[in-house]
């Protein structure tokens, strides 16, 4: 793998997790799966981050016929997307998400969860979107688009997989973390993915200064 389609692995595996964030996640997991035994948990927990895979695959590969659709340019997906990551990184540092998210799906049948609300909002929300959209934007200004591809697809999946550790080994995490070091993993993870939406802003900005001749960046 070139150094290029190395740093895009890592950018893309290192954003959505940050997005994902499952320390976030386990709060909600740990209160559904509260009557359930081990393999049952387990199960659930794989069950979720499948599902998340297949929805990020999914816009991975038809984001762009979507947005072509709608007529909605790259650059406008990277400055939404930013936004929408700024946003979610200033909530996730000035307070505590994992109390809120602790709420979504209260009391949902135990059958259904893995869909909603584990895969779906919590795991694949608008800033997994915005992060899949802004990296499809990657593949198509790369001279080797398959492999930028192929980079992309192994950070989903070597994303997904952490997020299923921490969900199959939750109980132990929290034991060992605690209520404060979760919030306060919470609070690095939501500077650095602002930062990440700031990054992607500025990137769409120039995107469309260079269109309109405004620029001579590059």
């Amino acid at each position: 793998m070139a150094q290029r389609e190395l740093a895009l692995f890592v950018a893309t595996f290192t954003t959505l997790l940050a997005i994902i964030n499952p320390l976030e996640v386990l709060p909600v997991y740990l209160n559904l799966m509260a009557k359930a035994d081990v393999p049952t948990r387990r199960a659930i927990a794989l069950k979720s981050c499948v599902y998340a895979m297949g929805l990020c695959f999914f816009f991975l590969i038809f984001g762009t016929l979507l947005m072509r659709i709608f007529g909605v340019p790259l650059s406008m997906v990277r400055i939404v997307g930013g936004i929408i990551l700024m946003k979610i990184g200033f909530e996730l540092f000035s307070s505590s998400p994992s109390g809120n998210k602790s709420m979504l799906g209260a009391g949902a049948p135990l059958g259904n969860v893995a869909f909603v609300p584990l895969a779906m909002p919590l795991m694949f929300g608008p800033g997994a979107i915005a992060t899949v959209l802004g990296m499809t934007s990657k593949i198509r200004q790369s001279s080797t688009e398959l492999l930028s591809f192929v980079a992309i697809a192994a950070a989903i999946v070597a994303t997904m997989f952490v997020t299923f550790l921490c969900l199959a080994y939750a109980d132990k995490l929290t034991k060992k973390l605690g209520p404060m070091g979760i919030d306060a993993a919470t609070r690095i993870v939501g500077f650095f993915v602002s930062a990440m939406g700031v990054g992607l802003i500025f990137d769409g900005v120039i995107e469309v200064l260079e269109m309109h001749g405004m620029t001579s960046l590059h």
